[in-house]
């Protein structure tokens, strides 16, 4: 084993003196630079595809909500046309007083028929028990032929399931007669 300090051996097995760099070396910093600089490129193209993206998905939600909006709003255009009939209907016929209720009842059902269409069923039963998720309490009564806690009356029916609810029904429940 040689321990001259003088010299160093490249990987080729070669002396070189010692603080001169080899070629290898010398390519090393220039390398290192050009990978950097490419590492970074490529990260920032990363980074800019990615909010492309974000942009890119934001317009198609909005592009999506805004038909899905048109599309309802369609569907419920029947509806508003046969509540003008009814009223056409109720200022022209002095005593058709029947005829305008019927077709006011009329496109009340066309309505919850639409909703349940959309996937909001409507709930206005009564001699259920009481749900808290599909029912909002908001008084109780002493009734003999009743449960207590079965619903007794609907104040305002409730729409949708459990999952998609938009309003719980607003209901009184019968309790215990004191």
């Amino acid at each position: 084993m040689n321990e001259d300090r003088s010299e160093t051996q490249d990987q080729a097995g070669m002396a070189t003196p010692r603080g001169e760099q080899t070629p290898a070396e010398a390519a090393a910093p220039a390398d290192t630079e050009a990978k950097l600089a490419e590492l970074e490129d490529r990260w920032l193209r990363a980074v800019a595809e990615l909010d492309n993206l974000r942009k890119r998905i934001a317009r198609d939600a909005e592009r999506i909500r805004a038909e899905e909006r048109s599309k309802v709003t369609a569907e419920w255009l029947p509806v508003l046309d046969n509540l003008e009939l009814a009223l056409n209907h109720a200022v022209r016929d002095d005593g058709g007083a029947d005829a305008v209720l019927e077709g006011v009842r009329a496109v009340r059902d066309q309505a919850v028929t639409l909703l349940n269409k959309l996937g909001y069923p409507r709930h206005d039963e009564t001699g259920v028990p009481f749900d808290p998720a599909r029912h909002e309490a908001v008084t109780t009564v002493e009734r003999a032929d009743a449960d207590p806690g079965t619903v007794v009356e609907v104040l305002r029916p409730g729409y949708g399931d459990d999952e998609r609810q938009l309003r719980p029904a607003i209901v009184a429940v019968a309790k215990k007669e004191e």
